[in-house]
């Protein structure tokens, strides 16, 4: 395992606006210095509940495994909105890592978490504190995102105190320049935090 300290991203997307949201998340870590991004998505499930997709995605971030998890120094966690929770895949994978709570693997280890919707009220803010129980339980200190961060008070698409966030409305959109400012704050954020909490 290489000593190099890196924060994972590890996220579920569909459409690739969550991934979109990653990236953007993983530049705004990388930006602090001194600490890498590992981008991480996890494989769909079907519906019985098991993973339905190749060992290696044709494209994009490749899978976690749960030792990305247990060797992070920070986690930002994403997923599209799913009736105002995270989707089925991303909990499929956290309902995996029993073993590392039990280790304590995660404990005092800073989390942040994102999500994406087509709707502007589309459970964005429910998802996010949803997507933080599970954190919570594995001992990791939750991060949001400071009203000292201009783009929280300037966004009309997405971004919230919670989480960085992108709102679609029901069209095919990039991120706005205030979604990915609020990325960027939100990734370097947890990165300086991952440094200043970091114990090895």
């Amino acid at each position: 395992m290489s000593n190099q300290l890196y924060v994972l991203v590890l996220y579920y997307s569909r459409s690739g606006t969550t991934a979109a949201l990653a990236r953007e998340l993983a530049h705004g870590v990388e930006r602090e210095g001194n600490i890498e991004a590992r981008i991480r998505t996890v494989p769909p499930v079907s519906p019985d509940c098991e993973p339905s997709a190749p060992a290696v995605p044709a494209e994009g971030a490749i899978y976690a495994t749960r030792d990305d998890l247990r060797h992070c120094s920070g986690l930002l966690l994403g997923s599209p909105t799913r009736f105002g929770n995270m989707a089925a895949p991303l909990k499929y994978f956290l309902d995996t890592t029993s073993d590392l709570w039990l280790e304590g693997c995660l404990i005092d280890k800073p989390a942040g978490v994102f999500c994406a919707s087509n709707s502007l009220h589309g459970g964005q803010e429910s998802t996010l504190l949803n997507m933080m129980v599970p954190l919570l339980h594995h001992g990791m200190l939750i991060s949001g995102i400071p009203y000292s961060e201009a783009g929280l008070n300037q966004t009309h698409s997405g971004g919230t105190p919670y989480g960085a966030t992108h709102w679609s409305g029901h069209k095919a959109s990039g991120l706005s320049d205030s979604e990915t400012e609020l990325c960027h704050a939100q990734g370097q954020r947890l990165a300086r935090l991952a440094l200043q909490l970091d114990n090895r």
